[in-house]
């Protein structure tokens, strides 16, 4: 039997046997459900047991030909490549707009329908979700379930929009028109170039007046005299994140479906996958889709950015005040630290560089309206030797900046060992002093390693934040904000759980489409969203409660079948997963796992 659907689990186990019991870097399981193995066979034999560490690649021989131990598949699959695939025969835009095609007889698409409904890929059984969802089909013939709800006569089926993939309850959209004008120059962007010419002349001047023995307040009227007429940072609108239920931005699962359901699943603030300015200047479109929000999120949304220049943090500043217009703030990062973004003077490298950063906060200040600006950074770029306090007390020198995320690693130490709390605390109890003292109002969020609500509520009782950044957490536990809200473990069955992504999947489909490439985008991410929330152990089957993120389980027989198949690490049974919602994933269809251990 699965255990009852959101069963409270006891947490009462004495502290003093939490931490001297436990050992580091390993989840222990309960006796009832650890598997024992002999030295001579270390591999589970029973396919139904979970191991929770790396795929076993094969048996080692040793000289003699003798069976050893298991070598184990390590590192990433760095060269992955999962975009989908188009269909063979591709059916034309203009086709499916019922609108006259421009390119005639030269367009590269098909413009015979019944030619591309000859050639198309058979109906998933059921019901369209999209079409449940809104009251028509913008994929039109192109839809996998189309023989639900069209007859081959009726092709756009009450659609306002015939063909169109736009769903109306998503914001933040730009129109090809404005695309365009991006990538020609043709749009104005006087005002930007004006902000930047005079941040320059005003640096000279400062520099020559020699200002650094200015008191706060006085920086503070020194900084006002910037833009004569636009908001100060300080009159911007108003953030409301004490005690927030914060999603942290999450590059390729933190997409607009996974945010639409942690909004169900109680997240208060979420925000976009990071976004590059210098795309965003250009008018990528693939980089505009990422500030892109579900109406569900409004009045808690948050655009992150990407910038090495400050003209182009404060150009792209511009556009997103523009045509993002529904975004709660934009958020500067300083904290990636992957080695693309770094070696490009972004990200985690701008800590080097905190003359740069006020430039770029500044800057995006002078152009953003009333959307506030705010900033995510690490304790510093090396290990051992934070900077994030001294880069700090210029942002509240400056009264640059909102809210403040700090997440307690270096960037040399990635997402290794654990987040340094300690360092987090003394730089809240900084700005929290400094606020008192000068009136300041940036809120202080901690990040790393929350994994559990008595994660969230020991650094904010402890360590003094205003509220905490949840990541990975939500990526292996998406309810974990009701786990927040309940102050108690939630074991849910497996039925749960899989009803999660069943409703990941339709979120996706209204938002990618239900056309082929729709739904196969759909079963891409999926898989990308199971490779996380594999990890997850139940909490009845632990010994030690809270769980560690970096813990690894030991061997553990799950529950019933289904636990078993949503904690596999073989990306083979995550695609499985997809096919109970998304029918038979077909041969054209890709994906590699980011870790070989997966594979």
């Amino acid at each position: 039997m699965e255990t009852p659907v959101e069963t409270p689990v006891e947490t009462s186990v004495p502290d003093a046997k939490r931490k001297t019991s436990r050992v580091k870097g390993v989840a222990s399981i309960k006796p009832e459900f650890r598997v024992f193995t002999s030295s001579e066979d270390s591999g589970p034999a029973d396919p139904s047991i979970v191991d929770s560490g790396f795929e076993e690649e094969g048996r080692a021989e040793d000289s003699n030909g003798k069976k050893g131990g298991f070598k184990k598949k390590k590192g990433q699959n760095k060269n992955r490549d999962n975009s989908q695939k188009h269909e063979t025969v591709r059916l034309c835009p203009n086709v499916i707009n019922e609108v006259e095609c421009s390119h005639g007889d030269g367009c590269k698409y098909e413009h015979d329908k019944e030619k591309y409904l000859a050639a198309k890929v058979a109906d998933i059984d059921g019901d369209c979700p999209v079409y449940k969802a809104i009251g028509y089909c913008p994929s039109g013939i192109r839809c996998r379930w189309l023989g639900s709800h069209a007859a081959l006569s009726k092709q756009n089926i009450e659609a306002p929009t015939a063909g169109s993939i736009e769903d109306p309850e998503e914001l933040n959209r730009i129109t090809h028109e404005d695309a365009t004008s991006m990538s020609k120059r043709t749009i104005d962007m006087s005002e930007p170039e004006k902000a930047i010419k005079i941040m320059e002349e005003l640096d000279k001047k400062r520099a020559a007046e020699s200002k650094s023995d200015l008191s706060i307040e006085e920086r503070l009227e020194y900084n006002a005299t910037y833009f004569e007429g636009r908001l100060k940072p300080s009159e911007k609108k108003r953030l409301h994140l004490a005690g927030a239920k914060i999603l942290s931005p999450l590059t390729t699962v933190g997409n607009l479906p996974y945010r639409r359901l942690m909004k169900q699943l109680g997240a208060d603030v979420t925000y976009s996958e990071m976004a590059l300015s210098m795309p965003l200047v250009q008018g990528a479109r693939s980089e505009w889709a990422l500030p892109r929000m579900h109406v569900s999120e409004k009045g808690g949304f948050g655009v992150q950015l990407a910038a090495n220049k400050p003209w182009q943090a404060t150009k792209a500043a511009m556009l997103l005040a523009k045509f993002a217009p529904d975004s709660s703030e934009f958020n500067l990062n300083c904290g990636c630290p992957i080695d693309l973004i770094f070696r490009q003077g972004a990200g985690s490298a701008l800590m080097e560089s905190p003359g740069k950063i006020m430039k770029i906060i500044k800057g995006m200040n002078a152009m953003s309206n009333d959307i506030p600006i705010t900033i995510k950074m690490r304790t510093g770029v090396k290990d051992g030797k934070p900077t994030a306090l001294q880069l700090i007390n210029r942002l509240m020198e400056e009264d640059q900046v909102a809210a403040i995320t700090l997440h307690g690693r270096s960037r040399a130490q990635r997402y290794s060992r654990e987040a340094d709390w300690d360092y987090i605390r003394d730089v809240a109890d900084h700005i929290k002093a400094k606020r008192e003292e000068h009136d300041l109002k940036p809120w202080i969020i901690g990040n790393g390693d929350v994994y559990s609500w008595e994660d969230w509520y020991t650094h904010l009782d402890e360590h003094h934040v205003d509220s905490c950044m949840v990541a990975r957490g939500a990526l292996v536990k998406p309810w974990i904000f009701e786990e927040i809200d309940a102050k108690q473990y939630l074991d849910k069955s497996a039925t749960e759980r899989l009803e999660y992504y069943k409703q990941y999947t339709k979120f996706g489909l209204e938002h990618w489409g239900s056309d082929d490439f729709g739904v196969q985008q759909t079963r891409r991410f999926l898989c990308e969203f199971l490779s996380f929330t594999r990890r997850y152990i139940p909490p009845a089957v632990l010994e030690y409660l809270p769980p560690k993120l970096n813990d690894r389980a030991e061997l553990w027989k799950p529950r019933n079948e289904l636990e078993g198949l949503l904690a596999s690490d073989n990306y083979k049974d995550w695609i499985k997963i997809t096919e109970m919602f998304l029918g038979p994933a077909p041969d054209s269809f890709q994906f590699e796992p980011k870790h070989k251990s997966n594979s």
